[in-house]
C-alpha cells in the first residue's frame, strides 16, 4: 500500500514576483456601508468646523466686550473731563462780559478823546510870545468835537483848522503888530494869526489899548494821548 506524500508547502513570500499582476480586490461591502462611513467622516469634519466657528465667535465677542469696555471708560473719563470743563468755565463766565464792556469803554474814550488838546503849554505859550506890557483879557476856544466839524475861519483866506481862539489883550502901548503875529504862528500847532481891532479903553483913569486878535489851531495840537497805535 503506498502513502502519499504531500508536497512541503511554498511560504508566502510578502515580494511581489516580478512578471505577474496583482490580484484584483473587489469590495464586498453593500453601498449603504460606504455610505455610512463616509457620512460619519462628513460629520466629524462639520463638527470640527462648526467648533472652529463658535471658538473664532467667542473670541471676536469678547474682543468685542473688550473693546465695548474700553470705549465706555473713555467715555466716561471724556464726560468727566467735560464736566470739570464745564465748570471751571463757570467761574469765568463773566470774563467775556467784562472783555466786550472794557473793549467799548476803550473805544468811547479813543473817540471823545480824539479831539482833545491840552491847553495850558499852549496858553503859556501865547502869554510867553506876547508883547511887553501886554495882558490877556480874554481868551475863547472854539474847536471840532468827535462829533462837529470846527467853526469855519472868519477870515475866507485862511485853511480851516480843528479850532480857532479869540482872544484880547490889554497893551498901555500900541503893539508891534507884525512882530506879534509872527510870534503866534511860530508856536507849534498855531497858524494863520490874525490881527482884528484895536481900540482904546480906560480903566481907573489910566488909558490902555485893547487889541482883539485870533489865530487857526492845527490838528498837530491833538494830544492824542488815547490813540490806538500800530501794534496794539
Amino acid at each position: 500500500m503506498s502513502t502519499a506524500v504531500a508536497a512541503p508547502a511554498k511560504k508566502k513570500s510578502g515580494k511581489a514576483v516580478v512578471g505577474f499582476a496583482g490580484l484584483p480586490q473587489v469590495n464586498l461591502l453593500p453601498p449603504e456601508v460606504r455610505a455610512a462611513r463616509g457620512l460619519v467622516h462628513v460629520k466629524r469634519w462639520l463638527a470640527v468646523s462648526v467648533l472652529v466657528v463658535v471658538i473664532l465667535t467667542a473670541f471676536v465677542y469678547g474682543f468685542a466686550l473688550l473693546e465695548g469696555k474700553s470705549a465706555d471708560n473713555e467715555l466716561a473719563e471724556a464726560q468727566t473731563e467735560t464736566a470739570r470743563l464745564a465748570t471751571e468755565a463757570a467761574k469765568y463766565a463773566e470774563v467775556p462780559l467784562v472783555l466786550s464792556d472794557l473793549k467799548r469803554s476803550e473805544d468811547a474814550r479813543v473817540q471823545g478823546m480824539s479831539t482833545e488838546v491840552l491847553w495850558k503849554p499852549y496858553v503859556d505859550a501865547v502869554t510867553a510870545v506876547l508883547p511887553p506890557a501886554v495882558s490877556i483879557d480874554t481868551f475863547v476856544v472854539t474847536q471840532a468835537t468827535p462829533w462837529l466839524d470846527a467853526q469855519p475861519s472868519l477870515e475866507p483866506l485862511l485853511d480851516p483848522g480843528v479850532g480857532t481862539i479869540l482872544f484880547t489883550v490889554k497893551a498901555t502901548t500900541l503893539p508891534d503888530s507884525a512882530a506879534w503875529l509872527d510870534a503866534l504862528n511860530s508856536i507849534p500847532g498855531f497858524s494863520g494869526a490874525t490881527f482884528s481891532t484895536a481900540t482904546i479903553g480906560q480903566d481907573t483913569g489910566a488909558p490902555y489899548y485893547e487889541v482883539s486878535s485870533s489865530v487857526q489851531v492845527l490838528d498837530t495840537a491833538f494830544s492824542n494821548r488815547f490813540a490806538i497805535t500800530e501794534g496794539k
